[in-house]
Parts: C-alpha cells; sequence; structure tokens
C-alpha cells in the first residue's frame, strides 16, 4: 500500500452535510463529510483530544463534530471549537487533524492520501467519454477479500480469460501469441497493452453476438499508479466497453472497487439489467478466483512464482511498484499494525510541510530501496 495517490473514498450521494461518513483505507480511519456550500472534506477520523472518532458524530456548520466531548474540525483539519473552554478562546495551534486534498468526479469522491505538493502529484486518470452522448456508464462498488495488487494484476492478465470467463465470449489470444511477451508501452504511471484476440469470440455470449460495424477485435488493459485499472474491449469501431477500475485497499486482504463500465452500444435504460448482469457475473467470477490465492499479497520477489510471457504486464506493472519503493512511498503495514492500539496515526498530509507541532504520528514507511528498476522510457515497447 503506497502514499502518494489518489484514493477512492465513497460516492458522491454517500458524503453528506447532514451526518460524517466514516471509511476505512489503507489499515486507517478517515472521515468525510460536506461543508455548508456542499464541499467535500476528508480527514484523519481521530479527534487529537482523547481519540474520539469523528465519524461517529455529528456536522454542525462547516465543521465535523467529536462525539465524545464535542470539538470541532473544519474542512482544512483545524479545530474551530473547543466547548469546555468557551467559544471566546481560541484552540490550542496543535488542535488540527490531517486533511486530504479531494477531487470530486465521475460520481465519485477522490483523495489524495499523501503529502506531495499539487504540482509533483502523480494525476487521477481522465475518463474523456464519462458524460458524453455517446456513452452509457454504470457505477458499482464491489468488496473483496483480497489484497488490491492482486485484483490489479488480474486485469493486467490477458490469459486468464478463456479459462475464469469460459462462457462469456472472453477475448481469447492465439497460442503463438500467449508464448511471447505480451507487447506493452509504458505511459506516465503505467503501463499499457492492447492486442487483437483472434478471429472469433468463442462461447459467445448474447451480447458479443449483437455487433456491427468495421471489426477491431481487440483488448488491452492498464494502469495508472498503483490502484488505477482501465479495460477497453473493442468488438468494432461502434460495439465497445471500456472499464474503469479505482481501487481502494482497505487492508492486507481487503479491497473496495469503484468500477465504472461503460459501453457505446445498447445505451438504452431497458438494457441496463442485461448489460449489468453479465458484468457483475463476469466480475465475480475474478473475485472467486482472487479471494483464493495463496499468497494473500502478492511476492515480494518473482523467484516465489514461475511467471511467463503472457504475464509481461503483470512483470511491468510489479517494476512500477518497485519504483516507488524506491521513493520511500510504501506503508511499512507489519511496523503499522505492531504500533496501533498504542499509537494513533496518520498518513501525511500536504499540510505538514506547511506546520510542525503535530498530535498524531505519521503511518511508518518502508525506507526508500536502492534497487531502482530500470522503466523504460515513454512510449518505448517491450
Amino acid at each position: 500500500m503506497y502514499i502518494n495517490f489518489w484514493y477512492p473514498i465513497a460516492l458522491s450521494k454517500e458524503i453528506t452535510a447532514e451526518k460524517p461518513l466514516r471509511v476505512e483505507l489503507m489499515c486507517l480511519p478517515f472521515v468525510a463529510f460536506r461543508d455548508s456550500k456542499g464541499m467535500a472534506h476528508v480527514l484523519s477520523d481521530t479527534c487529537v483530544h482523547r481519540g474520539g472518532s469523528l465519524g461517529a458524530g455529528s456536522i454542525k456548520g462547516d465543521c465535523v463534530v467529536c462525539p465524545y466531548h464535542g470539538w470541532r474540525f473544519d474542512g482544512d483539519g483545524q479545530c474551530a471549537l473547543v466547548p469546555s473552554l468557551g467559544a471566546d478562546t481560541k484552540p490550542p495551534s496543535r488542535a488540527k487533524i490531517d486533511s486530504y486534498p479531494v477531487q470530486e468526479c465521475y460520481g465519485i469522491v477522490f483523495a489524495f492520501l499523501g503529502d506531495l505538493p499539487e504540482a509533483e502529484r502523480p494525476p487521477l486518470y481522465d475518463i474523456a467519454e464519462y458524460g458524453t452522448p455517446e456513452w452509457k456508464t454504470q457505477t458499482y462498488v464491489l468488496n473483496m477479500a483480497a489484497y488490491f495488487e492482486r485484483s490489479m494484476e488480474n486485469g493486467l492478465d490477458p490469459i486468464h480469460n478463456e479459462f475464469v470467463h469460459p462462457m462469456q465470449g472472453a477475448p481469447l489470444m492465439s497460442l503463438e501469441r500467449q508464448r511471447q511477451p505480451v507487447p506493452v508501452e509504458d505511459i506516465p504511471w503505467g503501463t499499457k497493452f492492447y492486442v487483437p484476440f483472434g478471429e472469433k469470440l468463442e462461447h459467445n455470449t448474447e451480447l458479443a453476438n449483437v455487433k456491427s460495424g468495421e471489426r477491431v477485435g481487440a483488448a488491452g488493459s492498464w494502469h495508472q499508479g498503483p490502484n488505477q485499472l482501465v479495460t477497453w474491449i473493442d468488438l468494432t469501431r461502434t460495439n465497445s466497453f471500456h472499464q474503469y477500475l479505482f481501487e481502494a485497499p482497505v487492508d492486507e486482504g481487503h479491497t473496495r472497487i469503484f468500477f465504472i463500465n461503460m459501453r457505446n452500444w445498447l445505451i438504452e435504460d431497458k438494457h441496463d439489467q442485461r448489460i449489468e448482469d453479465v458484468t457483475l457475473q463476469i466480475v465475480h467470477e475474478d473475485i472467486k478466483v482472487l479471494e483464493r490465492l495463496n499468497p494473500v499479497r502478492t511476492p515480494d520477489t518473482n523467484t516465489k512464482e514461475i511467471l511467463v510471457p503472457g504475464d509481461y504486464a503483470v512483470v511491468r506493472y510489479r517494476e512500477w511498484l518497485k519504483s516507488w519503493d524506491a521513493r520511500g512511498w510504501r506503508i511499512d503495514v507489519k511496523a503499522l499494525r505492531a504500533k496501533q492500539g498504542d499509537i494513533a496515526m496518520a498518513i501525511p498530509s500536504p499540510g505538514r510541510r506547511e506546520s510542525g507541532n503535530w498530535v498524531l504520528d505519521t503511518v511508518p514507511l518502508l525506507p526508500p530501496s536502492s534497487e531502482v528498476p530500470a522503466i523504460a522510457s515513454q512510449g518505448r515497447r517491450a
């Protein structure tokens, strides 16, 4: 699990100005709420007075209120009121909690969980076709008892389709193609592949049989950062599924996935349930496998698995992870777990670069790795 990336917190409709929402992410608690102007805020969910959970409290005006002693914190994480000191007394300067940058788009509230300055932050993925009349969108939130890296790797694995999804018209790659490394190219903060899947789809579903226009017959997946995944399945020039997954690692063995499924055909509402049924059946076929993987988490070294040419996109993903290890962005989960219960911790926010004297400890990070993989230059093909 890594700091300094954008993570989905909740659907926009789940965050209100009436009641705070408590969310667990990366082994830590967060609280989300809206102020009187409707702006969403995401804070560390620990009151620095006596450790109360702000997510179990209330909202008054522009502040979230601790249920234990009524301390109020605004959207910037600053304490605005300590009731026991009186309204005319300024709260102590240390009475502040981490507040994280927020973006609200695609019907989701995202938070940047890290302390990088704005100009240095990896981006949130831009879905260019979102909200356009040519594309229909359905969004799902899925809870999975599996580690997020395993889920990301599954999406970057073109070989598993014919075994995990044989009855869904899954794109198939020729044996010749499978024997070669998946042709990938590096993109900013990730790796991409897009390949043809053969002359026909075996075991076509009803949906796969409804095709028109010039045939493309190609599909691909790519990632941006450790937790943003894209899959395009282009049957023809006018029959495509574009899928965007924003993954939130809850802890070492649980993941919450915000899944945006888009299509540019059968876009009438009457087809929604039909599309949803097929889509979620495929998703749960993946989840059934992912929840039984051993080990649960991705091995630290590829020597603990036997990888083949079809796994090349997975290998490149792991190399990107190593590059973020080298920056010192990986959370030391074992150290975190050893301290939890005795010490309250938070992911460092940008505010920590502007002021000191914070109450909560920052989450422990693994030291920067000396092993820096050679990530290919942009546009280079393997």
